[in-house]
């Protein structure tokens, strides 16, 4: 038997939910589905409220622009025969009508130097397998309900990295994630270069704010801090041999940036990619380093006001 779902979308008050086009074809039944959408301005607070009030075995996240594909559900929620998984989630890809920026932009998250080990994120590529929260992104991701609440849901002074956090205590406690590149769902990058630069500046603080909560340093989110301080250092030194880790990562750049446009075929993507590499390490690190010694949890935020709405998408 098809267990029932709740779609939850948060928006901004007043914000356009685009992600409902594509959930009207979506071929599940309505009597077990429901979609709602909680518009507040704390993502995280506002995805914890909906989940209590939803009627949904299974909890499905989506951003207000995500689009899903028509049998995504009933693909989805075959992962929960297995009675130990506890999430589900799957790729966003960049889709094909967005600017050269924008699809510049899905390159650079989706490549080893770019992404590293989030780049599965943002290419749909293998097939479906257990994995860890660096696989699975909020826009496209769901839960056992009865899992998510009772680990007291998404800790609601995180946001981003919210979902990271969360996914990082069900694996400690022994359960499942899985990662399906079938369950893509379509959603444009930043449309400018200052957004994404505040993007990946949010990303690095969100993940600085969780290392603080949670005590488990990821290595590898280290890198980006590392990268900005010897760069700010560099002017300050004059020996030559300090300059060999310089040359050693524009080259990764430059192979990378050249593996990437010939890979897709779009040449116009090599002289943006020089850019957009070196600008999602610096930026990440920033706001590592900012969330390092400023967490805003530690800030004492009133209390989020959430207004939920029952969406009917017909079928």
């Amino acid at each position: 038997m098809l267990p029932s779902i709740t779609i939850i979308i948060p928006v901004k008050p007043g914000g356009r939910v685009r992600a409902l086009d594509a959930l009207a074809a979506v071929e599940y039944p309505r009597p077990l589905l429901e979609v709602i959408v909680a518009e507040g301005s704390a993502p995280s607070c506002q995805r914890n409220r909906a989940a209590r009030e939803a009627r949904g075995d299974i909890l499905y996240f989506l951003d207000d622009d995500s689009m899903v594909s028509p049998g995504m559900l009933q693909a989805a929620v075959a992962h929960y025969a297995d009675a130990k998984v506890a999430a589900v989630g799957g790729p966003s890809l960049t889709p094909a009508g967005d600017s050269l920026l924008q699809q510049a932009i899905g390159a650079a998250l989706g490549s080893p130097v770019g992404g590293g080990k989030v780049r599965n994120r943002y290419r749909q590529v293998g097939s479906a397998r257990a994995t860890a929260d660096h696989e699975l992104i909020l826009c496209n991701l769901s839960f056992r309900r009865e899992v998510f609440l009772a680990c007291g849901g998404l800790d609601e002074r995180l946001y981003p990295n919210e979902e990271n956090e969360l996914m990082e205590r069900l694996r400690c406690e022994g359960w499942r994630l899985i990662h399906d590149p079938g369950l893509a769902v379509q959603r444009s990058q930043r449309p400018t270069y200052r957004a994404f630069v505040r993007q990946l500046f949010s990303y690095g603080r969100g993940r600085a704010e969780q290392t603080r909560i949670s005590g488990r340093i990821s290595p590898a989110s280290l890198l980006p801090v590392l990268l900005l301080l010897y760069v700010l250092l560099f002017p300050l030194v004059q020996n030559p041999v300090y300059s060999i880790p310089l040359l050693c990562y524009g080259g990764a750049v430059l192979a990378s940036a050249g593996w990437e446009a010939l890979q897709r075929r779009r040449f116009e993507f090599f002289p943006l990619l020089l850019l957009l590499l070196p600008t999602l390490h610096l930026a990440y690190g920033a706001g590592m380093i900012l969330g390092g010694l400023s967490p805003r949890h530690r800030r004492g935020n009133e209390p989020a006001t959430v207004t939920l709405k029952r969406i009917d998408i017909g079928g």
